[in-house]
This record gives structure tokens, sequence and C-alpha cells, in this order.
């Protein structure tokens, strides 16, 4: 049985598995920050043993987004503050986390860069994409989502079997690295390029269309696990402060450890 989602009831089943993609991207980020701004050589190892599934969750998050997209009436408020998330981000790890001689954290264009980006055009098509059947806007963002695959090697196409090879001075700056076109030398902690991400988020805006108009099923209303649920309800806020929180609560556990070895 299916419901309609005219109300504004929750869907509990889209929050826990967000709940679960923030889980992950929280936990990912923390072995990263404790390897490659402090040094430890288990949380290296840890992170290299979860990077393989790590497009998954991403992925999952971004598509979901989209899916939230396609239910909300506030989507240009929310890609604003987003973006201005974004920029605090980018602060924190570009100009105060160097003050304290921690380099190679910067994020200049991160997931909530990519998220912010994606919001504020989902609400500028949105007029476009609401005269797209969702079937068809799903078949749309999968081969435009292969076509631009190569863009970061320089490559438009589907592999051998067609390819168009893009200039290769536009490789040389960092100007349309949001893009997915930059210079080998281009480095951001947290990296997620427009292309060829968008269309996964896109594809989540589709679905999100499509189960408005069909209903979503019956289940999807239950809550089974509480504790992903709220990391899915407050994935802004979670996604915002754990960064920053990781950080901080390092440098004071290694204080107190340093304090009681000495």
């Amino acid at each position: 049985m299916k419901k309609k989602q005219t109300d504004k009831k929750r869907i509990c089943f889209l929050d826990e598995v967000r709940g679960l993609a923030v889980f992950c991207m929280v936990f990912y980020h923390a072995f990263y920050i404790l390897d490659s701004v402090f040094g430890y050589v288990w949380a290296a190892e840890f992170f290299n043993f979860f990077t393989p599934v790590q497009p998954f969750f991403a992925g999952l998050f971004i598509f979901l987004c989209g899916v939230s997209c396609s239910l909300s009436r506030s989507n240009f408020k929310r890609g604003l503050r987003i973006l201005g998330a974004a920029a605090v981000v980018t602060f924190f790890t570009a100009v105060i986390m160097p003050m304290f001689n921690f380099v190679d954290c910067e994020i200049w264009f991160g997931i909530l860069h990519f998220l912010s980006v994606c919001v504020l055009l989902s609400t500028l098509f949105k007029r476009v994409t609401a005269k797209i059947q969702p079937v068809f806007g799903l078949v749309i963002c999968a081969v435009l989502y292969f076509f631009t695959n190569g863009i970061s090697s320089g490559k438009l196409g589907f592999g051998q079997a067609f390819s168009i090879s893009l200039p290769a001075e536009w490789y040389q700056s960092d100007w349309f690295a949001p893009a997915g076109i930059h210079s080998p030398s281009f480095f951001s902690a947290d990296y997620f390029p427009i292309f060829p991400l968008i269309f996964v988020f896109f594809a989540g805006v589709f679905s999100g269309m499509h189960c408005k108009k069909a209903g979503f099923p019956e289940w999807m209303n239950t809550k089974r696990i509480g504790f992903l649920g709220f990391l899915g309800r407050n994935a802004f806020v979670i996604y915002i402060a754990h960064m920053p929180l990781i950080f901080i609560l390092t440098v004071i556990i290694q204080f107190i450890i340093g304090l009681f070895a000495a």
C-alpha cells in the first residue's frame, strides 16, 4: 500500500538511510583528519580500508539530498544556508588551521560547496524539471553521468566507443576546479566536483518527483532505527560541526595525554 506525500509527515526511511550515510562520512573524515593532520598511522590504515566504499555512501547522501529537494518548498533558502556553511568550512580549513601549523587540510570545493550549487540549480530549473517525466529524467541523468565521468582526465564521452578530448590548456589552472577541470597540482581535502556528480543529485530529484506523485510505500513511514533517524534529520548541523569538533577534541585529548606523560 502506498501513501501520497500530501501532508508534512516525514518519511522515516529516508531519514534513516541519510543518517547511515552521514554516520559513514563522519567516521571516514575522522580517520582522514587523524591521519593527515595528526599523523596517526592506525587512522591511515582505517582510512585506506574504507576508501573503496566512500563513493557509495557519498553518492547515496547526494542522491537523497536530491530526493529531499523534490519534497521541499524552501530550496533557495536551503541552498544559501549550505553555501554559507561551505564558506565557513573553507575559512576554517584554509585560514584557521594553517595558523596552528596544520597543512594539507584546505577544503576549496567539498560536499557542502557541491550541494549548495546543486540545490540552487534545482531551484533555478524547477519549472524545467517539472515538465520532464521522472523516468525519462533518470535516463537523461544516467547518460550524462557516464558522458561527463571522464572530465577530470580531460575527456567526455563513453570510453572507447566515443570520446571527445578537452583542450589541454583548460587544465593548466584551477579556475574551473568546481566543475572537475583543474591542474595536476590542485588539492582539496574534501573534493566533490559538479561533473559528473550533479547528475546523481538530479537522479534523486527525479526519483523524489516520481515517489511524490505515485506515493511512498507505507513501510517507509515506520521508525526502525531511532539513532540513524536522528542523524538523518540533523544531517546539515552534524556535517558542519563534525570536522571542527574532531579537530578540537583531538587537540584536547593530545594535550591531556601530554600532561600525564610529562
